[in-house]
């Protein structure tokens, strides 16, 4: 199914099909819940080569709990989180799922830094819980590998 999104004032677009994400999460970490404002950011893991970008995102970097270096980039005129990437792994976008122009068929599979989540915003029960990344950052040069 192709996947289009784009950013609040819409000079921001993304377009990709869903059959090429690798997986989906919710991430509570403090960067994430200061990078959108929420409790929460939901995630999809999609290689770059499958992702259509057009317009211009501006990039901040900082140093993740892992000592990755976590580039996210928004929207220069209206300041909408798009995608994050890391600077090591550089072939895998992060997408923001609150950017797509239909996110009924996301389905998260895991909560990380579930020690991080705000009480106003606890984790849906019923999905995996990680106290910070799960296993799957151990096994992520071996995903990136295999794009």
């Amino acid at each position: 199914m192709q996947v289009t999104g784009k950013c609040l004032c819409n000079q921001v677009t993304v377009a990709f099909d869903s059959n090429k994400v690798l997986s989906t999460h919710h991430c509570h970490c403090k960067d994430c819940q200061r990078s959108t404002g929420a409790g929460k950011a939901t995630i999809l893991y999609l290689p770059k080569k499958h992702l259509t970008l057009s317009g211009q995102l501006k990039f901040y970097e900082i140093k993740g709990k892992l000592g990755l270096r976590v580039n996210r980039g928004f929207c220069d005129n209206c300041g909408s989180g798009v995608l994050s990437f890391t600077k090591e792994f550089k072939n895998l976008f992060f997408i923001k799922a609150g950017i797509l122009d239909d996110s009924s068929w996301v389905k998260p599979q895991s909560n990380f830094f579930v020690s991080a989540a705000s009480n106003w915003n606890r984790p849906e029960a019923e999905l995996k819980h990680y106290q910070g990344n799960p296993g799957f950052f151990e096994n992520l040069t071996a995903i990136i590998r295999s794009l």
